[in-house]
């Protein structure tokens, strides 16, 4: 979706709407806040939004009738990420949706009575963000995005596609503490796969291309990218200097193999965007949060690029191409 028709997907939403969904609404305007990792120029964080929006227009909310939206975007900076969730808080919102654990974590630090629903969150017990799932507890409820096993499969596929493999780079975005949870679940397996890791943690986008450039140039060599704003906002960059240095890829999103990326396993963020919908709906509505049990993916895509597989000289297994929900030729 391009960036002129999902602003006009907000500003005309009151005239494609539903008048039995709208009469279902109070009249009284409500305010929801959101926050996004993504740039607002970015097609997948538009195609997130996109989705959120239309999950709120399905239980007959109107934007400019009974509902604002207000968006803060591209937030892969700590101090921006504080900046945003300040000024958003002090809007006085009645609900705040947002995605990625370093933002709900500054939500919940400047605010324990605006409810919070998150999306694609990995790990909230773990992370501290929810007591448990069946009962989140305090202001904060959503959409776990990750399950730690999942990281396991990325090393298996990489495997599959290249199993001349011997050396693996993790490439973790630093702002993103899950990302240990990440990299030790692959460590636990990468011996019976017969792997050496080497870990790359980035702090800023600068940093990845001599980091790539630098480990590419050992042989039998490949890459996981694993979940991390800074690697889902430079994607294009990653996936060039892949395809450059002839590294074998595996990513945690569809996005990437459709950009041009060699394989990808993960679930699908705006499937998540859109349930998420559904929770913001039901707090304005009246529930509570720490009523409304944390949900887990209910879509998990595996997705390869079979041109991308013919340019770096590899042949994907008939078994992992049938086991595929999309191949890109």
């Amino acid at each position: 979706m391009r960036r002129r028709q999902f602003i006009g997907l907000v500003g005309g939403a009151v005239a494609t709407w539903p008048l039995a969904a709208r009469a279902q609404q109070p009249d009284r305007m409500r305010r929801v806040g959101v926050l996004m990792n993504l740039s607002a120029d970015d097609p997948e964080g538009q195609a997130r939004v996109a989705a959120f929006l239309q999950g709120l227009q399905e239980a007959g909310w109107a934007v400019g009738r009974n509902l604002q939206i207000d968006i803060r975007w591209g937030m892969g900076e700590a101090e921006r990420i504080r900046k945003n969730v300040t000024e958003l808080v002090a809007l006085a919102p009645d609900v705040m949706f947002a995605n990625t654990f370093p933002i709900v974590v500054a939500l919940q630090q400047v605010t324990h009575v605006v409810p919070i629903v998150f999306a694609g969150l990995i790990d909230p017990v773990g992370a501290g963000v929810i007591a448990n799932l069946a009962h989140p507890g305090g202001n904060t409820t959503g959409f776990a995005g990750f399950e730690y096993g999942m990281s396991v499969k990325w090393l298996e596929l990489l495997k599959q596609i290249a199993p001349g493999l011997t050396r693996v780079a993790v490439l973790r975005d630093s702002l993103t503490t899950v990302g240990i949870g990440q990299l030790a679940a692959i460590q636990g397996v990468a011996p019976s796969f017969g792997v050496e890791l080497s870990t790359f943690v980035v702090r800023d986008a600068g940093e990845i291309e001599p980091m790539l450039a630098a480990f590419a140039r050992g042989s039998n060599v490949g890459l996981i990218v694993t979940i991390g704003t800074l690697a889902q906002a430079h994607r294009e960059e990653i996936i060039t200097l892949a395809a450059r240095h002839r590294l074998p890829t595996v990513y945690p999103f569809r996005i990437f193999v459709t950009n041009g990326g060699l394989i990808s396993y993960g679930p699908d963020p705006v499937d998540q965007f859109r349930r998420a919908a559904g929770y913001v709906d039901r707090v304005l509505k009246g529930e509570k949060p720490a009523d409304l049990p944390v949900q887990q993916p209910t879509k998990v895509e595996l997705a390869i690029n079979a041109h991308t597989a013919r340019i770096l000289g590899l042949t994907v297994p008939p078994s992992l191409l049938a086991r595929a929900d999309e191949v890109i030729e």
